[in-house]
């Protein structure tokens, strides 16, 4: 018995010492605050899908939960369908792959250019460089913009973006979700303009 035993494992232990390390990439974070700052992070905010988004989507799903999560932590009260603003949420992932090119993973969405010209609609892959890693990585993008109900000038909007590869934990839209909306409203509303990285 113990022999048979021994030569189950010995190949298991091998393939496992094989194994490609999962990679994740730091989350990029660009934010832009309009020109009233001091209406944002309280009074009532409805989270509702961007313009061509899916509402009933896995990813947005997912993605529309740790939104609402991030806002009420920063003071607002999220409601269903009315409130004093609304976050308007965008997502979209893509699956690239080594030899090249890039499909989308659920994503019933167009580009946005953003309502200051930042382009953080656009979803742009990461390029990881050098090493062994698996054949497919994805590419996931959060984009949140906050505006009036009533209407006019977005008062704030913000993209977040990181690349794992298929084998990390966070290649799971639940887990990436709560990874970008964590990163994106951290020191909310953050400096204008700037660019920077989380881990």
């Amino acid at each position: 018995m113990k022999r048979f035993i021994f030569a189950v494992l010995a190949p298991a232990a091998l393939l496992a010492g094989c194994a490609t390390p999962a990679y994740v990439s730091p989350v990029e974070v660009t934010r832009f605050t309009g020109a009233q700052p001091n209406l944002l992070g309280s009074g009532t905010i409805a989270v509702r899908p961007a313009p061509g988004v899916e509402p009933d989507s896995w990813d947005y799903t997912a993605f529309q939960t740790a939104v609402s999560e991030e806002l009420r932590q920063l003071g607002y009260t999220v409601t269903g369908d009315a409130g004093g603003q609304v976050a308007e949420v965008r997502v979209q992932r893509f699956v690239s792959h080594r030899g090249g090119g890039r499909s989308p993973v659920n994503v019933g969405v167009g580009g946005s250019t953003g309502s200051y010209g930042s382009g953080v609609g656009l979803g742009v892959g990461i390029n990881l460089g050098g090493g062994s890693r698996p054949s497919e990585q994805i590419d996931t993008e959060l984009h949140v913009m906050i505006r009036p109900s009533a209407g006019g000038d977005a008062l704030w909007e913000g993209r977040a973006r990181f690349s794992a590869t298929a084998n990390s934990d966070y290649a799971d839209r639940t887990a990436a979700a709560a990874r970008l909306a964590d990163a994106l409203f951290s020191g909310f509303p953050g400096r204008s303009g700037e660019t920077i990285e989380v881990r």
